[in-house]
């Protein structure tokens, strides 16, 4: 098997065994991430309704005007404060942190981190 496929294989894999775990529901939602090399977006989703409750991105206007890269721990904790205040404001407090088949370390983490001191319960 060819070296890329076997990684993407794995990343699949993973990513099945991490969202298999989870179900999103209204009381509950689902806040699911993504994550590039140049940028990170994120989105609290209700897997029940089918429905996107609150997204943010480092590609967002209010986000680029604060950051001058988007790829890095500090636009991740950003983005993170950012959905925070806004699934507070849409009446969500606790979810589910679906990371995919990212470890959870460095952006993720900041992420996380800045969510939580932002209000969010995982």
């Amino acid at each position: 098997m060819d070296k890329n496929k076997k990684i993407q294989s794995k990343r699949l894999r993973r990513r099945r065994s991490v969202r298999n775990k989870l179900r999103g529901d209204a009381g509950q939602p689902r806040l699911c991430i993504h994550r590039s090399l140049k940028h990170f977006a994120c989105q609290v989703v209700d897997d029940e309704a089918g429905k996107t409750l609150v997204s943010a991105s480092t590609r967002d206007k209010e986000v680029r005007e604060q950051l001058k890269q988007g790829g890095n721990c500090d636009a991740a904790a950003l983005v993170g404060k950012l959905v925070a205040e806004k699934a507070v404001e849409a009446g969500v407090t606790i979810a589910q942190l679906d990371r995919g088949h990212n470890k959870y370390h460095g952006r993720v983490k900041a992420f996380a981190d800045a969510a939580r001191e932002a209000g969010l319960q995982f």
